[in-house]
Protein backbone atom coordinates (compact mmCIF):
# COMPACT_ATOMS: atom_id res chain seq x y z
CA UNK A 1 0.00 0.00 0.00
CA UNK A 2 1.17 3.51 -0.86
CA UNK A 3 -0.18 6.56 0.99
CA UNK A 4 -0.31 9.98 -0.68
CA UNK A 5 -1.15 12.99 1.51
CA UNK A 6 -2.56 16.20 0.06
CA UNK A 7 -2.65 19.68 1.59
CA UNK A 8 -6.42 19.97 1.01
CA UNK A 9 -9.38 18.12 -0.45
CA UNK A 10 -9.67 20.35 -3.51
CA UNK A 11 -6.13 19.61 -4.64
CA UNK A 12 -6.66 15.91 -3.96
CA UNK A 13 -9.82 15.84 -6.08
CA UNK A 14 -8.10 17.50 -9.03
CA UNK A 15 -4.92 15.44 -8.83
CA UNK A 16 -6.78 12.15 -8.35
CA UNK A 17 -9.15 12.88 -11.24
CA UNK A 18 -6.12 13.47 -13.46
CA UNK A 19 -4.53 10.21 -12.29
CA UNK A 20 -7.70 8.24 -13.03
CA UNK A 21 -8.06 9.87 -16.44
CA UNK A 22 -4.45 9.07 -17.29
CA UNK A 23 -4.87 5.43 -16.30
CA UNK A 24 -8.08 5.13 -18.31
CA UNK A 25 -6.34 6.62 -21.32
CA UNK A 26 -3.51 4.12 -20.90
CA UNK A 27 -6.00 1.26 -20.77
CA UNK A 28 -7.71 2.52 -23.94
CA UNK A 29 -4.38 2.63 -25.75
CA UNK A 30 -3.98 -1.11 -25.18
CA UNK A 31 -7.57 -2.38 -25.26
CA UNK A 32 -10.77 -1.76 -27.20
CA UNK A 33 -12.57 -0.68 -24.04
CA UNK A 34 -11.80 0.22 -20.43
CA UNK A 35 -13.78 -0.10 -17.23
CA UNK A 36 -13.96 2.28 -14.28
CA UNK A 37 -15.48 1.31 -10.91
CA UNK A 38 -16.19 4.09 -8.41
CA UNK A 39 -17.86 4.51 -5.00
CA UNK A 40 -20.96 6.47 -4.16
CA UNK A 41 -21.32 8.77 -1.19
CA UNK A 42 -20.17 12.36 -0.79
CA UNK A 43 -16.36 12.00 -0.89
CA UNK A 44 -15.93 11.20 -4.62
CA UNK A 45 -18.28 13.94 -5.86
CA UNK A 46 -15.57 16.61 -6.34
CA UNK A 47 -13.40 14.02 -8.14
CA UNK A 48 -16.26 13.27 -10.52
CA UNK A 49 -16.72 17.00 -11.18
CA UNK A 50 -13.22 17.16 -12.67
CA UNK A 51 -13.03 13.68 -14.19
CA UNK A 52 -16.21 14.14 -16.24
CA UNK A 53 -14.46 16.79 -18.35
CA UNK A 54 -11.37 14.69 -19.11
CA UNK A 55 -10.44 14.42 -22.78
CA UNK A 56 -10.99 10.67 -23.22
CA UNK A 57 -12.77 8.44 -25.68
CA UNK A 58 -15.55 8.03 -23.16
CA UNK A 59 -17.70 6.04 -25.58
CA UNK A 60 -15.20 3.20 -25.02
CA UNK A 61 -15.43 3.41 -21.22
CA UNK A 62 -17.79 1.32 -19.06
CA UNK A 63 -18.55 2.81 -15.64
CA UNK A 64 -19.91 0.89 -12.68
CA UNK A 65 -20.35 1.45 -8.98
CA UNK A 66 -18.42 -0.57 -6.43
CA UNK A 67 -21.72 -1.03 -4.60
CA UNK A 68 -25.30 0.17 -4.66
CA UNK A 69 -28.18 0.46 -2.25
CA UNK A 70 -31.20 -1.52 -3.41
CA UNK A 71 -33.26 1.59 -4.17
CA UNK A 72 -34.47 3.09 -7.49
CA UNK A 73 -32.78 6.11 -9.01
CA UNK A 74 -35.66 8.26 -7.81
CA UNK A 75 -34.47 7.71 -4.23
CA UNK A 76 -32.15 10.31 -2.68
CA UNK A 77 -30.07 7.35 -1.45
CA UNK A 78 -29.33 6.08 -4.96
CA UNK A 79 -25.64 6.05 -5.84
CA UNK A 80 -26.59 5.57 -9.49
CA UNK A 81 -28.40 8.91 -9.41
CA UNK A 82 -25.22 10.52 -8.05
CA UNK A 83 -23.24 9.08 -10.97
CA UNK A 84 -25.69 10.46 -13.49
CA UNK A 85 -25.59 13.89 -11.88
CA UNK A 86 -21.84 14.31 -11.35
CA UNK A 87 -19.83 11.82 -13.43
CA UNK A 88 -21.87 10.82 -16.49
CA UNK A 89 -22.11 14.41 -17.71
CA UNK A 90 -20.08 16.67 -20.03
CA UNK A 91 -17.62 14.53 -22.02
CA UNK A 92 -18.25 11.53 -19.77
CA UNK A 93 -21.92 11.47 -20.81
CA UNK A 94 -20.77 9.22 -23.66
CA UNK A 95 -19.64 6.48 -21.23
CA UNK A 96 -21.69 3.32 -20.71
CA UNK A 97 -23.23 2.62 -17.30
CA UNK A 98 -23.05 -0.95 -15.99
CA UNK A 99 -26.03 -1.12 -13.61
CA UNK A 100 -25.98 -2.59 -10.12
CA UNK A 101 -29.72 -2.11 -9.59
CA UNK A 102 -32.76 -3.48 -11.37
CA UNK A 103 -36.38 -3.20 -10.36
CA UNK A 104 -37.24 -6.07 -8.03
CA UNK A 105 -38.22 -6.48 -4.37
CA UNK A 106 -34.90 -8.13 -3.45
CA UNK A 107 -31.41 -7.96 -4.97
CA UNK A 108 -31.30 -11.76 -5.15
CA UNK A 109 -34.10 -11.63 -7.74
CA UNK A 110 -31.84 -9.90 -10.31
CA UNK A 111 -28.34 -10.62 -9.06
CA UNK A 112 -27.18 -13.01 -11.78
CA UNK A 113 -28.46 -10.71 -14.51
CA UNK A 114 -26.55 -7.77 -13.03
CA UNK A 115 -23.45 -9.92 -12.51
CA UNK A 116 -23.32 -10.66 -16.25
CA UNK A 117 -22.78 -6.97 -16.95
CA UNK A 118 -19.95 -6.80 -14.42
CA UNK A 119 -18.39 -10.01 -15.71
CA UNK A 120 -18.21 -8.59 -19.23
CA UNK A 121 -15.99 -5.73 -18.02
CA UNK A 122 -13.54 -7.71 -15.89
CA UNK A 123 -10.86 -7.22 -14.94
CA UNK A 124 -11.68 -3.65 -13.95
CA UNK A 125 -9.21 -1.28 -15.58
CA UNK A 126 -9.29 1.45 -12.93
CA UNK A 127 -10.82 1.10 -9.47
CA UNK A 128 -11.58 3.86 -6.98
CA UNK A 129 -12.76 2.82 -3.52
CA UNK A 130 -13.97 4.74 -0.52
CA UNK A 131 -13.77 3.71 3.12
CA UNK A 132 -15.99 4.38 6.12
CA UNK A 133 -14.89 5.16 9.66
CA UNK A 134 -16.01 1.60 10.50
CA UNK A 135 -13.35 0.34 8.03
CA UNK A 136 -15.88 -0.88 5.45
CA UNK A 137 -15.32 -0.49 1.72
CA UNK A 138 -17.87 -0.93 -1.06
CA UNK A 139 -20.65 -2.72 0.89
CA UNK A 140 -18.23 -5.02 2.68
CA UNK A 141 -19.34 -4.06 6.19
CA UNK A 142 -18.10 -5.51 9.47
CA UNK A 143 -20.90 -7.75 10.75
CA UNK A 144 -22.68 -7.99 7.39
CA UNK A 145 -24.56 -11.20 6.70
CA UNK A 146 -22.54 -12.32 3.66
CA UNK A 147 -19.18 -10.75 4.49
CA UNK A 148 -17.20 -13.99 4.82
CA UNK A 149 -18.55 -15.25 1.48
CA UNK A 150 -17.80 -11.92 -0.23
CA UNK A 151 -14.20 -12.04 1.02
CA UNK A 152 -13.66 -15.57 -0.27
CA UNK A 153 -11.32 -16.07 -3.22
CA UNK A 154 -14.06 -18.07 -4.99
CA UNK A 155 -16.80 -15.47 -4.48
CA UNK A 156 -19.06 -14.55 -7.39
CA UNK A 157 -18.75 -11.12 -8.98
CA UNK A 158 -21.69 -9.60 -7.11
CA UNK A 159 -23.30 -10.37 -3.78
CA UNK A 160 -26.28 -9.05 -1.88
CA UNK A 161 -25.34 -7.65 1.51
CA UNK A 162 -27.34 -6.71 4.58
CA UNK A 163 -25.57 -5.03 7.46
CA UNK A 164 -26.48 -3.75 10.92
CA UNK A 165 -27.52 -0.12 10.67
CA UNK A 166 -27.98 -0.18 6.88
CA UNK A 167 -31.62 0.73 6.17
CA UNK A 168 -31.83 -1.24 2.92
CA UNK A 169 -30.16 -4.25 1.28
CA UNK A 170 -27.15 -3.56 -0.91
CA UNK A 171 -25.33 -5.09 -3.83
CA UNK A 172 -21.54 -5.08 -3.81
CA UNK A 173 -18.59 -6.12 -5.90
CA UNK A 174 -16.76 -8.83 -3.99
CA UNK A 175 -13.18 -8.64 -2.75
CA UNK A 176 -12.01 -10.92 -5.55
CA UNK A 177 -13.29 -8.52 -8.21
CA UNK A 178 -11.86 -5.50 -6.42
CA UNK A 179 -8.43 -7.11 -6.05
CA UNK A 180 -8.34 -8.20 -9.69
CA UNK A 181 -8.50 -4.57 -10.82
CA UNK A 182 -5.54 -3.44 -12.91
CA UNK A 183 -5.19 -0.29 -10.81
CA UNK A 184 -6.54 0.30 -7.29
CA UNK A 185 -7.06 3.60 -5.48
CA UNK A 186 -8.69 4.40 -2.15
CA UNK A 187 -9.81 7.94 -1.31
CA UNK A 188 -10.40 9.05 2.29
CA UNK A 189 -10.80 12.38 4.05
CA UNK A 190 -10.58 13.54 7.64
CA UNK A 191 -8.74 12.50 10.76
CA UNK A 192 -11.29 9.85 11.70
CA UNK A 193 -10.83 7.90 8.48
CA UNK A 194 -7.06 8.26 8.64
CA UNK A 195 -7.22 6.73 12.12
CA UNK A 196 -9.53 3.99 10.81
CA UNK A 197 -7.02 3.17 8.07
CA UNK A 198 -4.24 2.84 10.62
CA UNK A 199 -6.49 0.68 12.80
CA UNK A 200 -7.27 -1.59 9.84
CA UNK A 201 -3.55 -2.03 9.13
CA UNK A 202 -3.00 -2.95 12.76
CA UNK A 203 -5.92 -5.39 12.96
CA UNK A 204 -5.03 -7.14 9.68
CA UNK A 205 -8.37 -8.99 9.89
CA UNK A 206 -10.78 -8.41 6.97
CA UNK A 207 -13.72 -9.67 9.02
CA UNK A 208 -13.17 -6.79 11.46
CA UNK A 209 -11.67 -4.37 8.95
CA UNK A 210 -12.88 -5.26 5.43
CA UNK A 211 -10.76 -2.51 3.84
CA UNK A 212 -7.70 -4.58 4.74
CA UNK A 213 -8.75 -7.17 2.17
CA UNK A 214 -8.08 -4.74 -0.70
CA UNK A 215 -5.14 -2.64 0.52
CA UNK A 216 -2.35 -4.73 -1.04
CA UNK A 217 -1.13 -2.92 -4.13
CA UNK A 218 -3.51 0.02 -3.60
CA UNK A 219 -2.69 3.71 -3.51
CA UNK A 220 -4.48 5.54 -0.70
CA UNK A 221 -5.17 9.24 -1.20
CA UNK A 222 -5.84 11.29 1.93
CA UNK A 223 -6.62 14.91 2.78
CA UNK A 224 -7.81 16.40 6.07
Amino acid sequence: MELIEYPDQEMMAIDLANILAGELNGALMNHDTASLAVPGGTTPGPIFDTLCAADLEWDRVYVMLTDERWVPESSPRSNTALLRQRLLVERAAAAHLVPLYAEAPRPEDRLEELAEGVRAQMPISVLLLGMGADMHTASLFPGADNLAAALDDEAPELMAMRAPGAPEPRVTLTARVLNDAMSKHVVITGADKRAALERAQHLRDPMQAPIHAVLAGATVHWAE
